[in-house]
């Protein structure tokens, strides 16, 4: 998985005070966009219209090839925050809840979840990092079992969101965001860690002692080894869905016999009730 890892393993490193692990979420922890990922859902529910559905399929097509340049990203959060004008807050969150499984399990990298894992394992919170909005990102994050969440902040009044956006969580607004939620929980950012694919988010990584460059175009390669910063290749995706658990044998045979007491019982009713 590791490239190059110019500093400690997450696993191995030894803390002197809290730390923390930031995650980029798409296309660090999954391989699409979180907002483009619930359009068909939203256009079922009367949210979208076809013509939304085109112009949000070419606004995540520019974002999956990476050619977004400042300006183009200015005119996407803007037709985004268009976009969601109006729209019922609490009926978004029920369309993300019933279809996050669905829509995001399969681009999901099984190596940013082994990372979340070792991150835990060592006592170090996981944060997840997008520039999507806090009503897609927070449940996924809920089923990755992160521990905070940064992301932008739209307004809303009377339950419904005005258009306007409270906080933009990209580019320079994401190593702002992480400096105060480390000033907040007391994190030692030069013991934390940061998982990004994109050259945007160079402030956020800039801003831990241990940062790492997930499936780096040309560009953001040629940052990472000016910047000494690690270089991985996610590419192996798995389900958030938890796995059923096996019911126990014990639980089988004792529905089983109970299923066999009830038959018995109910026959020798019915015989009972013929003989009368």
């Amino acid at each position: 998985m590791t490239e190059q890892v110019p500093r400690t393993a997450p696993h191995a490193a030894t803390r002197t005070a809290r730390a923390a692990a930031f995650f980029d979420l798409d296309k660090t922890i999954i391989a699409t966009s979180s907002s483009a990922a619930f359009s068909k859902p939203f256009l079922a529910g009367g949210l979208l219209s076809r013509a939304d559905m085109l112009r949000s399929a070419y606004a995540h097509f520019v974002f999956m090839i990476g050619n977004a340049d400042a300006d183009q990203t200015e005119r996407m959060r803007a037709h985004l925050s268009s976009l969601v004008t109006g729209w019922d807050v609490e009926k978004v969150r029920q369309i993300v809840a019933e279809t996050v499984h669905e829509l995001i399990d399969p681009y999901v990298y099984a190596e940013a979840v082994e990372l979340i894992a070792e991150h835990h394992a060592a006592g170090r919170d996981v944060v997840v990092v997008s520039a999507s909005a806090a009503v897609l990102v927070e449940p996924i994050a809920a089923v990755l079992g992160a521990d905070h969440v940064l992301s932008t902040q739209m307004t809303v009044e009377d339950g419904r969101f005005t258009g306007e956006i409270d906080f933009y969580n990209y580019g320079d607004n994401k190593a702002v965001g992480l400096r105060r939620l480390a000033a907040r929980e007391g994190y030692d950012l030069a013991q934390s860690y940061a998982y990004s694919d994109s050259i945007t988010d160079a402030p956020m990584l800039a801003a831990v002692g241990h940062a790492y460059v997930v499936n780096p175009d040309r560009l953001l390669r040629r940052r990472a080894l000016q910047s000494g910063w690690g270089v991985l290749a996610f590419v192996r995706p798995v389900a958030l869905r938890p796995r059923i658990r096996p019911v126990p044998v014990i639980a089988v045979v004792a529905g089983v016999a109970l299923g066999v007491t009830v038959w018995l019982t109910w026959r020798a009713l019915r015989r009972r009730a013929r003989a009368a």
